[in-house]
């Protein structure tokens, strides 16, 4: 995939996407004379799981507290 279409994948922008693969957070190659990015389906989708997860623990860890009445 296009790092433009994984953006749209994701509802981020282009430059999000780009950072994240640069950073090493969402696995991509390089391809071609000009070096264009690509991102696997696969690593995309097993990646939105890794954030399911990640997000999951963090909720766990941080329930949701009623605030208290004035």
């Amino acid at each position: 995939m296009l790092l433009s279409d994984v953006a749209a994948e994701l509802n981020v922008s282009d430059s999000q996407v780009y950072h994240m693969v640069r950073s090493g957070e969402l696995p991509a190659i390089k391809i071609g004379g000009r070096g264009q990015w690509r991102v696997e389906r696969t690593k995309l989708e097993e990646y939105i799981e890794q954030k399911y997860a990640e997000t999951a623990a963090w909720v766990h860890q941080n329930p949701l507290t009623e605030r208290e009445q004035d």
